[in-house]
């Protein structure tokens, strides 16, 4: 610890972080530095954890949590280090005399990785109770010399239109007011939330600022399956970052905290950068460097699995291909064909349970069906079998259709209710995984399905939304939903370590609950449920910034009424991630069968660099509309760049990749070799690929770029 006058520093972290908390006995705890390590300027004095009482409020009237009236009282007792393996924990403790209440702050961050996560614990060590009306996951100043000069990056969402990202300047969002002239902090703020358990199905849980001038970022992520808020304010001395999970105003959650009882928020993560890379604007190496912190630490975060280090090409009926229509006489044909252009993951959609052709409202049982599977599904899944492939099935748990024999066998207690009047959404019952009832139902389905059937794989969707929760042992709808979201990761875990070998998909129609409370867990995540392979590229290409690119799982649905051009387009669209398959290819040509085979084989070859790879985005962020579109997947050996065209015309596009600039590079199609090869020259000096397309429509293709020098910078690809 140091001293200066009479505040005191506490500093921590590990050879790529620091962070400094200043505790003052006149002021408040705070987070004053958190960085890679570099020089920055000294952070607002936002409190460390903020946490809003019915009977005590704010400090000053806002809607903001931000210098909340136990927030600023705090003050500091003590704090312990902690390593646990690869992990650096923090542990602070804060109280506040006048409630009693104690906040326990936990930091904690992989060796090496930028980044921290962060949660709260509050204990009542009070004689009365305390009504809790929200707490901070995390809450600190950012390092910046003024709001004027900052970029908010964020994303929205909505099904079909998955991870449309922004970058607008802060001030576009917040005005400014000239705090300091009037002697006090704002009350207005940028604040983002998300309701009910789509926590990803309008805005995004992921988001970040941007330092133009110096190249700082933060990159934050909320961790959790449920409601969430971010928010971003100004102060007079400078902006403040403050992440929660579920809160009064927003979601109906309140907690009641009897003496001795304690409440723990949901986990929050922050990436941070220091920018700077070579020949990259400042700007743009901020996000990049904090992308790449992010993306480190969710691998630390997420759970071991044996699929990540195969990573295997799944088949998936469903999209534009039998749409939930499965039998055994559509199926054998297009399992056949899926072994045969290399899939190892044959994955039966919606519909296997289904005997009379409308089954939404009905579902539940999870039977096979006997009208869809004449002998049986078992002699589908052995087919499966024995084409080399594991079987999986489509599955979402966690809904009883209200038509469904379980609506009646399982005990009123089982589902979320309020008033005492189950909550119906869509034809479906939502189950209540603190139940043992509604535990036991779906531990019974899912051992059944694996150990009776040899089931390897699940699908798990999720197509409703039960809004702000239950009341039902609970003192708030939000509160109820709380331990529900909580009830239901339990129950993800305790499958896992049954099954320790179960590939798990996170799907919620498309990516509506893309979070990393799930993707900690789950193995990948479908990305969408867009048809229209025009759309979809806008959506693979930003799905890095939210979830892992060996998580994350984009459809590549060939058909036999493209042409070559589209074939190819369609199956770039999963190559950077999990490749994803499906489509009719039974009926497909020969050339078009070879041409699904050859993108199965490249990808092939390039997905054991997927696990350690970093995004970045040679085109910037995605447009929704863009006519060109690029990811780059860096490794210390290559960069792999998909690039795709929608224009109709030849068109020429330039490719930032700072990171190359002053090298000769080699340049090669991964994939399509067969089709004809774009236009190509590499700027060496500044770090430029510029790639014209020569074929009229729509077109894509996959690059690497090796780090090596090739005979000649100027390469026709």
């Amino acid at each position: 610890m140091n001293s200066r006058h009479t505040e005191t520093s506490l500093v921590w972290g590990h050879s790529a972080l620091r962070v400094v908390i200043a505790i003052s006995p006149d002021g408040v705890v705070g987070i004053r530095e958190l960085s890679a390590g570099g020089p920055v300027p000294r952070s607002p004095a936002q409190p460390l954890v903020e946490v809003l009482l019915a009977g005590q409020g704010r400090a000053r009237a806002s809607h903001r949590f931000s210098d909340t009236a136990v927030g600023r009282r705090f003050t500091y007792v003590g704090a312990e280090q902690v390593r646990d393996g690869k992990w650096h924990e923090l542990r602070i403790t804060l109280r506040d005399e006048q409630t009693g209440l104690e906040a326990h702050t936990h930091l904690r961050s992989a060796e090496g990785v930028p980044a921290v996560r962060s949660w709260t614990t509050i204990d009542n060590r009070g004689a009365h109770e305390a009504v809790v009306l929200g707490v901070t996951s995390f809450a600190a100043g950012f390092p910046a010399g003024s709001a004027g000069g900052l970029d908010v990056v964020r994303g929205d969402s909505e099904w079909l239109g998955e991870s449309r990202w922004r970058v607008r300047p802060l001030r576009e969002e917040t005005a400014d007011l000239n705090l300091p002239l009037h002697g006090q902090d704002g009350r207005g703020r940028l604040a983002v939330t998300s309701t009910g358990t789509w926590s990803t199905g309008q805005h995004l849980p992921t988001a970040g600022l941007l330092d133009r001038e110096s190249g700082r970022a933060w990159l934050w992520q909320v961790e959790h399956n449920g409601p969430w808020r971010w928010e971003i304010g100004e102060r007079r001395d400078g902006v403040y970052v403050a992440l929660l999970g579920p809160t009064d105003i927003d979601h109906q959650w309140h907690t009641v905290l009897a003496p001795g009882e304690s409440f723990t928020t949901v986990p929050a993560s922050v990436a941070v950068s220091s920018g700077g890379l070579h020949g990259e604007g400042l700007h743009r190496a901020g996000l990049h460097g904090a992308v790449a912190a992010l993306t480190a630490h969710r691998r630390a975060l997420v759970r071991p699995h044996q699929d990540r280090a195969r990573l295997p090409v799944v088949f998936n009926d469903y999209m534009n291909t039998l749409m939930g229509d499965p039998t055994t006489a559509k199926l054998i044909p297009l399992i056949d064909a899926a072994a045969e252009a290399g899939a190892e993951v044959f994955c039966i959609d919606a519909g296997w349970y289904d005997d009379d052709g409308d089954w939404w409202d009905s579902v539940g049982e999870w039977q096979p069906s006997q009208t869809r599977f004449p002998r049986g599904i078992e002699e589908v899944l052995s087919h499966i079998r024995t084409r080399g492939m594991v079987p999986g099935l489509w599955l979402e748990p966690e809904v009883i259709g209200v038509r469904s024999p379980m609506a009646g066998k399982l005990p009123a207690g089982a589902f979320l209710q309020r008033g005492g009047t189950r909550i119906v959404e869509h034809g479906r019952y939502h189950l209540d995984l603190r139940h043992p009832a509604a535990v036991a139902h779906l531990d019974e389905v899912v051992d059944r399905l694996v150990e009776q059937l040899g089931v390897g794989y699940f699908k798990l969707d999720y197509n409703i939304d039960p809004g702000a929760g239950t009341d039902v042992d609970a003192v708030s709808p939000g509160a109820g939903l709380l331990a529900c979201n909580r009830a239901h990761l339990a129950w993800l875990e305790a499958v896992l370590d049954r099954h320790p070998d179960l590939i798990l998909e996170n799907c919620a129609s498309g990516a509506m609950r893309m979070d990393y409370a799930l993707l900690s867990r789950m193995q990948l995540q479908s990305t969408s449920d867009q048809q229209d392979p025009l759309l979809y590229p806008p959506i693979a290409v930003a799905a890095p910034l939210s979830v892992l690119p060996e998580q994350s799982a984009s459809w590549a649905y060939p058909q036999p009424a493209m042409d070559d051009e589209q074939v190819a387009y369609s199956l770039c669209t999963g190559m950077l991630g999990r490749l994803y398959l499906s489509g009719h290819l039974p009926t497909m040509t020969g050339a078009q069968r070879d041409a699904v085979r050859a993108a199965v084989a490249a990808y092939r070859g390039i997905r054991g660099d997927l696990a350690t790879a970093v995004p970045v985005w040679p085109l910037g962020l995605p447009g929704w509309a863009d006519p060109w579109l690029s990811l780059g997947l860096t490794t210390p050996g290559h960069t792999y760049v998909g690039v795709w065209c929608r224009a109709d015309e030849r068109t020429t596009a330039s490719l930032s990749l700072p990171h190359l600039a002053g090298r000769r590079v080699g340049v090669e199609v991964v994939y399509p070799r067969h089709l004809p090869a774009w236009d190509g020259e590499w700027d060496q000096e500044r770090g430029r690929l510029v790639l014209t397309k020569p074929v009229p429509g729509p077109s894509a293709r996959i690059f690497r770029i090796s780090h090596a020098s090739p005979p000649d910078s100027s390469l026709p690809l």
